[in-house]
């Protein structure tokens, strides 16, 4: 008995499809609920449960040295049906921390689960991107991740929502964490199931793959890398905590966390179509100039108006570095997509590490965030001179090749 090509085409297409779905149902998971549902929770933490500022920015801190630790595991493992093993060990780890910072009120506990959730998140944002880009390439389909990263946005709409949800029902903060961790059992199903064990050999080369890169060229991406995670980790950790602060909002830090969400959640979209004009060095460029501006709204103004927009904008712009960074290196290194991302994300994961800490002392010092804020602000320009060093090495290097 055969099967006709139309329906073999729609076979393919549900097969990539639920693949797709697998990936954004792990960074829901892995990254939304796990690593950022603790955003919109760090004020209920502070007034219910008893944490300082500092221990806030502190517990942060073991959150990010986690994904740094979890990073350099995928970096240095080169099988990729252990790096799948990993996978599904983060979902599993992700699902049971989240819900177990609702079991205690020891600080020293809290910041063992933050770690733990930490290096279950590159089980979402590294191992099931290279996963996923692994299935595109084997079977033949565009090795884009615009759609996959669209998860990042999703789970950060849907930590916030949910905590707004909680929070109008009553639910204290203890409370609020089990239910979080029973929420992310809904996205553990599929993001178990539909995830494909890997090939490691064999099917369709990247479309478009090239020579690697100069360690030069690495090199000046893993700074810019460092750039960014310095600049976005300030927002992601304090955005929250900081629009609380404010006459007009406060009382809505859950609503502002919401926007960054839906804010992000198209955005991976529309910077590939900004890539496909500009390049991706050029759209992320401009991807860092625009969150500097949503860096330096809250440093300047305690306006409603300027903090929204801050929201919107920051949403909108750090996926779309992540997701055009993690891309562009996935597209370089096509035979193992998801150790060359962890090899550049673990500059990510340092940045991650000093900010928090970093902005926590600055705000217990001053009683204010905007010192952080203009720090981070700083990284990112430092970031945007980076990239043209970035360009001209890329052009240097495509005309040694063509010459």
């Amino acid at each position: 008995m055969s099967i006709s090509p139309s329906a073999a085409g729609c076979a393919d297409r549900d097969a990539r499809w639920r693949v797709i779905v697998a990936g954004i149902c792990s960074l829901i998971l892995t990254v939304g609920l796990a690593r950022f549902a603790y955003t919109p929770m760090l004020p209920l933490m502070r007034a219910d449960a008893g944490l300082s500022v500092l221990a806030g920015g502190w517990l942060a801190t073991f959150n990010y040295a986690g994904y740094m630790s979890g990073a350099l595991i995928a970096s240095v493992t080169r099988d990729l049906g252990r790096k799948f093993l990993f996978y599904r060990a983060g979902l599993l780890v992700a699902l049971f921390s989240t819900a177990a910072m609702g079991l205690t009120q020891d600080v020293v506990l809290w910041s063992v689960l933050r770690f733990v959730s930490g290096m279950s998140s590159t089980a979402g944002l590294l191992l099931a991107s290279g996963l996923v880009m692994n299935w595109l390439m084997r079977q033949g389909h565009r090795s884009e991740l615009g759609v996959h990263f669209a998860g990042i946005g999703l789970g950060v709409a849907v930590s916030g929502l949910a905590v707004l949800a909680m929070s109008a029902l009553g639910l204290a903060w203890d409370g609020q964490w089990l239910g979080l961790g029973l929420l992310g059992a809904a996205f553990f199903v599929p993001a178990w199931i539909w995830m494909p064990a890997p090939c490691a050999a064999g099917g369709t080369p990247a479309h478009g793959a090239t020579a690697a890169p100069s360690r030069r060229w690495m090199a000046l991406m893993v700074a810019v890398y460092f750039c960014a995670g310095f600049g976005y980790v300030v927002s992601a950790t304090f955005i929250v905590a900081i629009v609380e602060k404010l006459p007009l909002l406060a009382g809505r830090g859950g609503w502002v966390w919401v926007i960054v969400g839906l804010a992000a959640t198209p955005s991976s979209f529309l910077w590939d179509r900004v890539a496909a004009r500009l390049g991706q060095i050029g759209a992320l460029a401009l991807a860092f100039v625009l969150q500097i501006v949503s860096i330096v709204l809250p440093a300047v103004s305690d306006g409603a108006a300027a903090n929204l927009l801050s929201a919107v904008l920051y949403g909108s712009t750090f996926v779309g570095i992540v997701s055009l960074t993690l891309s562009l290196v996935g597209r370089c290194y096509p035979a193992n997509p998801a150790k060359a991302m962890a090899r550049l994300t673990l500059s990510y994961g340092v940045a991650q590490i000093v900010a928090p800490a970093m902005a926590g002392y600055i705000a217990a010092a001053t009683g204010s965030y905007r010192g952080a804020l203009v720090v981070a602000a700083w990284a990112m320009a430092a970031g945007v001179l980076l990239l043209y060093a970035l360009a001209r090495q890329q052009r240097a290097e495509e005309a040694a090749r063509i010459g």
